[in-house]
């Protein structure tokens, strides 16, 4: 299995699009903060928008995607005309819609939804993206498939549509993840694979995350030597092979500390650690408590 499909059983994905907003002219509409272990996003069908998150304002076109992993409070913001106009929302049965109050004629077409992260595994995941998340799809074949499904499950809004939206939604977060976001100048671990080299690379440790691993033998699975290896994978993931490594072994930790059946000796030794004392140590300093007390709360 791939990397980003091993990294999404194990986060136990589930996706809900709960807006469609079809906006002209001027207008802001604020997005609340979700819940622990959800991650909002936003797939810009049509038009042009802007999103504020913290202190920046990124621009965004049509074939845009955002996931912002924290799901904290954001602002989208659309331009046209001097006074901003007010919507209006209509609740509907698998999503609510928002509108433009007194015009027909939107020029944005936006859906809004938000990621839950079902497992302990997936939580340590979502601590593993950047934020914001942003890639760009551009018109390509896929998208175009995939812009006139939604649209047409939306404009049905009829039995099934909840499930098929959602898988829609699921097959998104894949993309995202696959799609090189380097337009947006944020290096990001599990969008490394538009280097096939770095790829094979994180494909193999999340395969064998037990293994030693040490850099010349990744060096060599990316064909590459030492130092070109280092600096690549550093240039392409934001992260050091020591983080990239730790990273991968708590997420798989995490996700072998939900099966009561393994003592925690056993998933040391499965992810790579001889003692498991020097496993809790590790555990401790990445996720921020003992592997005991992670399995008591998230089992």
């Amino acid at each position: 299995m791939d990397s980003i499909s091993h990294l999404l059983e194990l986060a136990r994905v589930q996706a809900r699009l709960d807006k469609r907003c079809l906006l002209a002219g001027a207008t802001v509409m604020d997005v609340a903060p979700y819940g622990a272990s959800e991650a909002a996003f936003h797939f810009l069908l049509d038009g042009q928008c802007t999103l504020e998150v913290g202190d920046r304002s990124i621009a965004l076109a049509a074939g845009d995607a955002v996931l912002l992993p924290s799901s904290p409070s954001h602002r989208i913001r659309t331009e046209g005309g001097k006074a901003t106009r007010t919507v209006a929302e209509t609740p509907g049965a698998t999503f609510d819609t928002i509108r433009t109050e007194d015009d027909d004629h939107a020029t944005i077409d936006l859906f809004c939804g938000h990621y839950t992260f079902r497992s302990a595994s997936g939580s340590l995941f979502l601590q593993s993206l950047p934020e914001p998340l942003v890639v760009s799809f551009g018109d390509g074949t896929a998208v175009r498939s995939m812009t006139a499904l939604m649209r047409q499950e939306a404009l049905g809004d009829g039995p099934g549509a909840a499930a098929i939206l959602s898988s829609i939604c699921t097959a998104l977060l894949a993309m995202v993840l696959r799609q090189s976001n380097r337009e947006f100048g944020t290096a990001a671990l599990w969008t490394a694979v538009d280097d096939h080299r770095i790829a094979r690379v994180i494909d193999a440790v999340l395969r064998e995350p037990g293994a030693a691993w040490p850099i010349a033998q990744l060096a060599a699975i990316a064909t590459m030597s030492r130092a070109t290896f280092l600096r690549h994978f550093a240039r392409h993931t934001g992260s050091t092979v020591g983080e990239f490594l730790t990273t991968v072994r708590m997420i798989t930790a995490a996700d072998l500390l939900a099966n009561r059946d393994l003592t925690v000796a056993t998933v040391a030794t499965r992810v790579g650690y001889h003692s498991e004392s020097a496993f809790a140590r590790a555990f401790s300093q990445a996720v921020g408590t003992t592997p005991g007390r992670f399995r008591r709360s998230a089992v």
